[in-house]
């Protein structure tokens, strides 16, 4: 298990750096983003993903998610990316859409049970400056125990998961205080994995439209 948890206010004198620095080392962070509150660890880490799965007590055939800091940082962690959802990309990130991609053979293959690895840009500027200063990409699942509740706020992330994570990063409530939508965009047709802020027809008619053209 990891040390006694730390909560850090976001806005503290070397937060970010401070967090970072865990996250580079192999530890468990919980951090703010857009939706809900995330734990995660550096995306190319196979222990940290590991004890990723035992602290949130989730079975290995559910995936985890990375988050990016920047469009840029995509090519690291996806084989390729498909016309429809490179559509989806300019339309809504950074936001509240997760996309399954083809990953790239490189990432640890505890990180997803099949070929696809979601993906999103959250709308949030602690998280992508966090994310940013520990490399690029993180492994990050919602901060809570698997069948709970989604964390809103850091105090209810941290008692949810206890001393499992090194530190949590505080900014306050979670703003849309619900999780992301996710598209599957691995295949030949796009399919709605989970309903979110983004409407399945909202992005049905944008697809359709890029279609057309």
């Amino acid at each position: 298990m990891e040390t006694r948890t730390q909560l850090i206010p976001a806005d503290a004198p070397g937060a970010i750096d401070r967090a970072a620095a865990y996250v580079r080392h192999g530890r468990l962070v919980v951090l703010p983003t857009d939706t809900v509150y995330g734990v995660g660890c550096a995306a190319f880490d196979e222990a940290a993903i590991r004890r990723l799965y035992a602290v949130k007590q989730r079975p290995y055939h559910k995936a985890i998610p990375i988050l990016l800091a920047d469009l840029a940082d995509l090519t690291a962690v996806t084989a390729h990316v498909p016309p429809l959802a490179q559509a989806l990309i300019q339309r809504y990130w950074p936001g509240p859409l997760t996309i399954i991609l083809p990953k790239h053979p490189k990432l640890p293959g505890v990180l997803s049970p099949n070929e696809g690895i979601a993906v999103r840009i959250p709308d949030h500027a602690v998280a992508r400056a966090l994310i940013k200063a520990a490399g690029g990409a993180m492994a990050v699942t919602s901060a809570n125990r698997s069948g709970q509740p989604a964390a809103q706020t850091a105090v209810q992330a941290a008692a949810y998961l206890e001393d499992g994570v090194t530190a949590v990063l505080d900014d306050g409530p979670a703003p849309m205080g619900q999780a992301s939508t996710i598209v599957d965009c691995t295949g030949d047709d796009m399919r709605l994995i989970r309903s979110g802020p983004i409407s399945w027809t909202e992005i049905q008619s944008l697809t359709e439209a890029q279609t057309i053209l």
